[in-house]
């Protein structure tokens, strides 16, 4: 008897501790956490790049020459400050509208099929679709190339689309996107490389990531059934790509395009990491993305043509 008293008052402990711990973590705001744990961290690096910077101009051995570089690493701190403030407010932002839970979404590769065909973002292999814009640069020139190969993240099998830019006829971009559509309609982006490019060389990376390394994980970029208001992260690799999407209308017009009938989705697009940066997109059924609106500098990317795969 005195054996089944302890078992019984053993289990009470047990569920009381649980209870109290899940008690406690409902009541913790990760995504609250997340953003000042970013800021920590974009704060440290301003502190570093100023560090170094100062260690450059001591190497320089013009007085005048000291003095202005030195003015100038200061003002570069500065403005990273305030870019770091910009981006925990945003970030801030994201949280009062989906919540404190942790981002942290359950990939089940048994629940992901081999084709894309949702009708707002299908991706048939070897299409191509090619889109163009008046840029501040000069003529921007976007090829999308659907590929038929095919990369393993999180056991899921993506395929892949390799995104290339040119301005004024010279190779500045090439990427390759992976993206894998579930069985409910989703269309899930799980990473991609990103190059950036100057006379033929590769010169960055920035934006690259990959669901399941470093802590990114995958977004969706085309729901099944989108409907107005729907606000959901595109991607998630904290401090590299962190875009947000908004569907805003469902019956949206755009002369002389695919969305002369008001069939198209509009949505607008945003990015903690760049504050200022605002974008509309609109996508047109059994076509995909159509034209891209840049809301500060104005400059338009209409899609102007898609060749089919060849038979």
């Amino acid at each position: 008897m005195k054996r089944k008293a302890l078992i019984l008052l053993n289990l009470v402990f047990i569920i009381s501790f649980l209870c109290a711990v899940s008690t406690v973590s409902a009541k913790i705001n990760f995504c609250r956490k997340t953003s000042q744990a970013a800021l920590q961290s974009c704060k440290a690096a301003a502190q570093s790049d100023y560090s170094l910077a100062l260690g450059r101009c001591d190497n320089l051995s013009d007085p005048a020459a000291v003095k202005a570089c030195q003015q100038q690493a200061s003002a570069d701190k500065k403005d990273a400050l305030k870019t770091c403030d910009a981006q925990y407010d945003a970030r801030q932002a994201v949280c009062q509208r989906l919540g404190g839970a942790p981002y942290d979404p359950a990939i089940d590769p048994n629940n992901f099929v081999a084709t894309i065909d949702n009708p707002y973002f299908p991706l048939t292999p070897g299409t191509t679709f090619v889109y163009e814009s008046q840029a501040a640069q000069g003529l921007e020139h976007n090829e999308v190339f659907v590929t038929t190969n095919t990369k393993v993240i999180l056991g899921v099998t993506c395929i892949e689309v390799r995104d290339r830019d040119w301005i004024n006829g010279v190779l500045t971009e090439d990427t390759r996107d992976w993206y894998a559509q579930d069985k409910a309609g989703n269309v899930w982006y799980f990473g991609e490389n990103a190059n950036q490019l100057a006379d033929g060389l590769i010169v960055g990376v920035e934006g690259s990531w990959t669901g399941g390394v470093d802590g990114a994980k995958p977004g969706i970029i085309m729901k099944a059934h989108p409907a107005i208001g729907d606000f959901y992260r595109q991607e998630f690799s904290l401090g590299t790509a962190e875009d947000m999407a908004e569907v805003l209308s469902l019956t949206e017009s755009v002369p002389a395009s695919y969305c002369s009938s008001g069939n198209c989705l509009k949505t607008k697009e945003t990015s903690p990491l760049e504050p200022d940066a605002l974008e509309n997109k609109y996508y047109a059924l059994g076509v995909g993305n159509v034209r891209t609106v840049d809301l500060v500098t104005n400059e338009i990317l209409d899609l102007i043509s898609v060749t089919p795969p060849s038979p």
